[in-house]
């Protein structure tokens, strides 16, 4: 089937959507009142998220899962001509794998309201509601924020990269390992959650923070507070320098 921008669009929505579904849905089950999962710790929202990641690389196949502009805009850094066969790497293109991105999280976050919507409901810190949807750091500083975001997505970015020369890279999947290509990804986003995710709470991805972020500010939930929108652009500047970074410094120090 030949790969289109409408394809490439739909492929990062679903894929997005389902990263976050699973994404919020994973901090709701830990923060939110009257939940199963209440107060499991930061650990099990790492490997929420990871798992997350795996669900939606796998369903985004056919745009080659990126579902983040931080890895879109890497990749471009990276010299690379196409993102997928047949697309080629330009303004087109890069406008539809981003506005996708945005599209796919403001839709998940949407579902997992949808699904703890009971749990919303329940007084809680306002601070909590606003912590499903988007990140938050714990020492408010925004320089020092915005480097943690840095750091946190060049590792992202550039191990992404590091995996494409791996295995056989004719098979036009992550490390020519297919679904398990996805799997290495789901353990690097639980390994940056765990090492660096403390202080900010790892964004390294301007979508998955601004289009929860917008859902929070538009959805009815009693007493959700204020969306932080001072802070908002943190997870946005950081991770797309940090994943220029990456595909400029994979250019140098990742050899084909």
């Amino acid at each position: 089937m030949t790969v289109t921008l409408a394809t490439i669009f739909l492929s990062e929505v679903v894929g997005t959507a389902m990263l976050l579904l699973l994404g919020a849905g994973v901090v709701a089950n830990n923060i939110l009142p009257k939940n199963k999962g209440n107060g499991t710790g930061f650990l099990m929202v790492n490997f929420g998220w990871g798992l997350a990641v795996f669900a939606g690389v796998l369903v985004s196949y056919k745009s080659g899962g990126h579902l983040n502009p931080a890895v879109t805009l890497g990749i471009v850094a990276s010299g690379a001509t196409e993102f997928v066969p047949g697309i080629p790497v330009d303004f087109a293109s890069i406008a539809t794998y981003i506005s996708a991105q945005l599209v796919g999280a403001f839709i998940g976050a949407v579902l997992a309201w949808l699904a703890y919507k009971t749990q919303f409901d329940q007084d809680a810190p306002d601070g909590f509601k606003l912590g499903v949807f988007s990140t938050g750091p714990e020492i408010r500083n925004p320089l020092w924020n915005t480097v943690t975001e840095v750091i946190g997505t060049f590792v992202l970015v550039f191990v992404v990269l590091a995996a494409g020369h791996w295995g056989d890279s004719a098979t036009k999947t992550p490390a020519g390992l297919g679904w398990l290509g996805a799997l290495g990804v789901a353990l690097l986003i639980v390994g940056i959650g765990a090492s660096l995710g403390g202080p900010t709470g790892y964004a390294i991805n301007p979508a998955r923070d601004l289009g929860p972020r917008i859902a929070h500010a538009v959805l009815p939930i009693p007493n959700k507070g204020s969306s932080d929108w001072g802070y908002s652009w943190v997870p946005i500047v950081g991770p797309i320098i940090g994943g220029v970074l990456a595909g400029l410094a994979s250019k140098v120090l990742l050899l084909s």
